[in-house]
């Protein structure tokens, strides 16, 4: 793995939004458990006293780290922070809300930026208004750098380098197909939902662009596939049925973002879906329909205000999320489905061992934002609003599996038919988590 010599910068990396949910495990992380050599990080946030607090929290490992205080509605902070750091980790969501500056001052000054977004309408607001300068400057700004969606933007990758290896030509198909996940959801993720429907719902064209599949690929369009949201259905690559999935509503628009960018698409019309697998049978396809009526009541909620103010009594607040247990006990295994135009067929699998909203998607940025700054050069890739998969290669996939606790396995791949026999949906998997 190659690493870059410092540059005249103070600092490599700032965390910004230290002390939020996820800020707090990811600086845990990097004290406790991953130490980069010779790279430099500091802890920023607004206030001084929960920085302080944090600090003498994570004991004295930590007793180096500086802090700076940052408030995100502070232009000239921003600006400060990007004269100080090679790349900067952002934490402080929602996004729509608090996240502009911080984008806005790294585009102009050249700094790298990571983040963990899911804001598919904030992202593409950036991208218009900031993209143009992140080019001139050389800064290159990638969103969307933890559960959301760094396992099914380099899972996809991952699929079609193995693809074209053995088939001699990628996969114009893809599926995506959770397999099993443990973990408890965020006050911060609720709250970037409910101003996302808040911002559809005050805007039209904001609405436009939550409809629109391609919405955040640069246009003109170089795909003609018609995407899709899968509901209740039984899949029959992997024979099992399954039910929606929360997350495909930004990870699809991500891998599709992701093919747009290349020189050459996977596919003129290259198609790409996300589900949750629930089993065979009546069991199975009773579980997908329970599964379908909550993620419909789910969005209901966040439709109808009256719905939403009565749901806050029992809702995660933000700054809340699971416990270190459940980080610890936590996991995620999805599995993807690629097919190419002759019938050849491969089946692939990615896994992490931590919840993956928080405790794996703390390493999962991390690593992001250190593989940003070591291992891609800007004299070969240059600035500008990229896609996990668009920018990162090989270097942060094996960083994934040497220190965030994730793995990339092929299963199994077959020349013009699928694998009759194959059993993809493994219900004992399912319920118990990885297997040692």
């Amino acid at each position: 793995m190659d690493t870059k010599p410092r540059s005249n910068k103070e600092f490599d990396m700032i965390v910004f939004g230290a002390t939020s949910f996820v800020g707090q495990i990811l600086c845990r992380y990097l004290v406790q458990e991953y130490t980069e050599p010779n790279f430099t990080w500091v802890m920023a946030a607004r206030s001084e006293s929960k920085l302080n607090a944090l600090k003498s929290e994570l004991g004295d490992r930590a007793a180096g780290i500086p802090v700076i205080v940052a408030d995100s509605s502070d232009e000239a902070a921003m600006v400060g922070l990007c004269q100080r750091a090679e790349v900067i980790i952002s934490t402080v969501g929602p996004y729509a809300l608090y996240g502009e500056k911080l984008v806005k001052a790294c585009a102009e000054a050249g700094t790298d930026y990571c983040d963990l977004t899911g804001e598919v309408q904030w992202v593409r607001r950036m991208i218009d208004l900031y993209e143009d300068s992140a080019r001139a400057s050389g800064a290159r700004i990638v969103n969307c750098c933890g559960f959301d969606s760094i396992p099914s933007d380099l899972g996809v990758k991952f699929l079609q380098d193995q693809a074209l290896q053995k088939f001699g030509s990628y996969c114009s198909q893809v599926k995506m197909r959770v397999q099993a996940t443990r973990g408890g959801a965020s006050g911060g993720t609720i709250a970037s939902g409910i101003n996302a429907r808040k911002e559809a719902a005050d805007d039209p064209e904001v609405a436009a662009q939550m409809r629109d599949w391609y919405s955040i690929c640069p246009r003109p369009l170089n795909n003609g596939a018609k995407q899709r949201m899968v509901a209740v259905e039984y899949d029959e690559d992997f024979k099992s049925w399954v039910g929606p999935f929360i997350m495909a509503a930004i990870n699809t628009r991500v891998v599709l973002r992701s093919n747009a960018l290349r020189d050459t698409p996977y596919a003129p019309e290259f198609a790409y879906d996300e589900a949750v697998l629930t089993g065979d049978g009546n069991d199975g396809k009773k579980k997908a329909r329970r599964l379908g009526f909550g993620t419909a009541l789910a969005g209901a909620v966040l439709a109808f205000p009256p719905l939403l103010w009565f749901a806050r009594f029992f809702l995660p607040k933000p700054g809340e999320g699971p416990s270190p247990e459940e980080q610890l006990n936590g996991f995620f295994d999805i599995r993807f489905h690629g097919k190419t135009e002759k019938g050849d067929t491969i089946v692939v699998k990615v896994t992490g061992d931590r919840d993956p909203g928080y405790g794996s998607t703390a390493k999962m940025l991390s690593q992001a934002a250190i593989s940003l700054h070591r291992d891609i050069d800007k004299r070969a890739i240059g600035g500008g609003f990229w896609t996990p998969a668009a920018i990162f290669g090989d270097g942060l996939m094996q960083r994934l599996q040497s220190y965030a606790g994730l793995a990339f396995e092929v299963l199994e791949f077959a020349s013009g038919a699928a694998v009759e026999s194959s059993v993809l949906y493994d219900s004992e998997s399912a319920a118990e988590g990885p297997k040692e």
